[in-house]
């Protein structure tokens, strides 16, 4: 491979404002995939990630659509998504991540991945980082004008009320957000140098257990989150864990007195084969690796809200941020039906916007 730009390159990244910016900046949908920056040189292709480590053996299907729909020699900054039905599946993509090459190839017939370009970072022999955004996004859609499904080229608008629609309806399809560039910003490795806003809500759940943190046993890690579905059951719905070191201290005394034994909790590891959600099952992953999953279990008495983004299934898509305790709510109040639902949106409609 002889590129202008060889693997590893670390992508541009964004940070996180409360409201879409003003200026003369370029917006986008915010896709909800593994960030990856595309090498191609004829027929060599990576397919590079943020850790720089490449997914390439991952996505075998993805590697021939590339060579497919993207110019001879390219280097491209995007996104790897799984779509399922009319949403993106992140869940499913998560599972493409596999180390037996076995069920590499039989995934990638089952649910095979696409790609969402919105950078164009080198074009045959001519490196574009340097060059203003709104150059780059042209040569971009230039270079991907006759490439079809699965690589796609990303919808944008300068116009900042269409981004504001965009950003309430395509959550619908499971997008997370909207992504601002300035037009005159040149490509930046590795820097915070876009914007990013994403969707915040509050829920209120029920503290169900908590984790060690890993600096000592008397120092809570994360507090483990609980909502009640139709069936009265306590289902695992995510974790909030960040808290300065005293209050991590703190939190472990006030909790004491609510430490419980499995057997009287009802996460007790005893009745996974019941089909219960709990922590264990619920999170542990190929990504967990070696992490200690187990949990102090806690009397399901107090409540707290915290804020979230949005949810992958049953489940908080990221880690929740802690707002307040709630005593005024009674644990059994903190059901699934407070939960927002977006209005659903159909995902092709967002990627033809791209076009």
């Amino acid at each position: 491979m002889d590129l202008p730009l060889m693997p590893p390159v670390a992508p541009m990244l964004a940070k996180a404002v409360p409201a879409l910016p003003e200026g003369e900046l370029s917006f986008e949908p915010k896709w909800d995939g593994f960030r990856s920056i595309i090498f191609r040189d004829g027929d060599e292709v990576e397919i590079g990630s943020r850790n720089g480590k490449p997914l390439t053996r991952y996505f075998p299907e993805l590697v021939e659509a590339l060579k497919r729909n993207l110019p001879p020699r390219c280097v491209l900054d995007g996104e790897v998504v799984l779509v399922a039905g009319d949403r993106l599946d992140f869940d499913a993509l998560q599972q493409r991540i596999h180390p037996a090459a076995s069920r590499v190839k039989l995934l990638a017939g089952q649910t095979p991945a696409s790609f969402v370009a919105f950078d164009l970072l080198a074009l045959d022999g001519e490196d574009f980082t340097g060059r203003p955004f709104a150059e780059r996004r042209g040569a971009l859609e230039r270079a991907l004008a006759a490439s079809g499904a699965p690589v796609h080229v990303t919808a944008a608008t300068r116009d900042r009320d269409t981004a504001e629609r965009w950003f309430n309806q395509f959550e619908g399809a499971g997008l997370d957000g909207i992504v601002a560039k300035a037009l005159d910003s040149v490509y930046q490795p590795d820097k915070r140098t876009m914007f990013k806003v994403k969707h915040q809500r509050t829920a209120d759940c029920v503290l169900a257990g908590y984790r060690v943190h890993t600096s000592g046993p008397d120092r809570v890690g994360s507090l483990l989150l609980g909502l009640y579905d139709g069936e009265g059951v306590l289902a695992s719905v995510g974790v909030v864990g960040a808290f300065p070191m005293q209050r991590r201290k703190e939190l472990f005394k006030e909790l004491q007195p609510l430490v419980t034994d499995f057997a009287d909790h009802p996460w007790a590891w005893d009745r996974q084969e019941d089909g219960t959600r709990t922590p264990r099952n619920a999170e542990g992953s190929r990504w967990s690796g070696t992490k200690d999953l187990s949990f102090v279990p806690l009397r399901p008495e107090r409540v707290l809200e915290v804020k979230y983004d949005h949810m992958e299934g049953p489940r908080f898509r990221h880690t929740t941020q802690f707002v307040r305790w709630r005593p005024d709510r009674d644990p059994r109040s903190c059901t699934y039906a407070q939960l927002e639902e977006p209005v659903g949106y159909d995902l092709a409609d967002v990627l033809g916007a791209g076009r």
